[in-house]
């Protein structure tokens, strides 16, 4: 099974307001790292003390980084049709979201699938089902979290976990059954058709 996990590091929680400062993307196939795509991102702001002290990062590593226009395309590019995997998936989504239609870039055409509700599925009772803790309860290899990459493999790793709980017969799950399974509708990325601007005439 190929897919994509990702993960996004943040100035806040409020999508459309807040920037993206990191993007992390990871491309499984079979079970195996096949390619990662990760950048910091110049969120033309300041990133407040708050986020820094989550993430560790800090407006000096930002400065002169790309802007998220500029990467939209070779994300989408990256990603392909694939389905895409994130633990806590609206959350980062939306952010993508508000920029793809902000800037009218194009967009990953796969499926966005979250690993928060289908661990809480697989995993009944336990403490609670941050990434950190399942990646701990599954005995994930793991350093640092909060950085983008970082988290986008663990989430990796983990959504491989998950499929192999309830793959049948040693056969994956159809997408379809995965989306039914996080018991909300399926989730895909706005696929933007870019407007010529029109050029403005005077009546004279």
């Amino acid at each position: 099974m190929r897919f994509i996990a990702f993960d996004l590091e943040t100035t806040g929680t409020v999508p459309g307001v807040d920037q993206i400062v990191e993007i992390g993307a990871v491309r499984f196939n079979n079970g195996v790292v096949e390619s990662v795509f990760s950048t910091l991102v110049d969120p033309m702001r300041s990133i407040p003390p708050g986020a820094s002290a989550v993430n560790g990062i800090t407006d000096d590593m930002v400065f002169g980084k790309p802007k998220i226009d500029s990467l939209l395309a070779s994300f989408a590019e990256f990603c392909e049709d694939m389905p895409m995997v994130a633990h806590n998936a609206p959350f980062d989504a939306q952010f993508l979201i508000a920029d793809i239609k902000k800037h009218e870039m194009p967009a990953p055409l796969g499926v966005i699938l979250d690993s928060l509700p289908i661990s809480r599925k697989v995993f009944p009772g336990l403490a609670n089902y941050k990434l950190g803790t399942l990646v701990q309860h599954l005995k994930i290899p793991s350093a640092g979290f909060h950085r983008a990459e970082e988290d986008a493999t663990y989430c990796g790793h983990l959504f491989i976990e998950l499929v192999k709980r309830i793959s049948v017969g040693g056969k994956a799950p159809q997408i379809e059954n995965l989306v039914a399974l996080t018991g909300k509708p399926e989730l895909k990325f706005p696929q933007i058709v870019r407007q010529p601007k029109q050029m403005g005439f005077l009546d004279f």
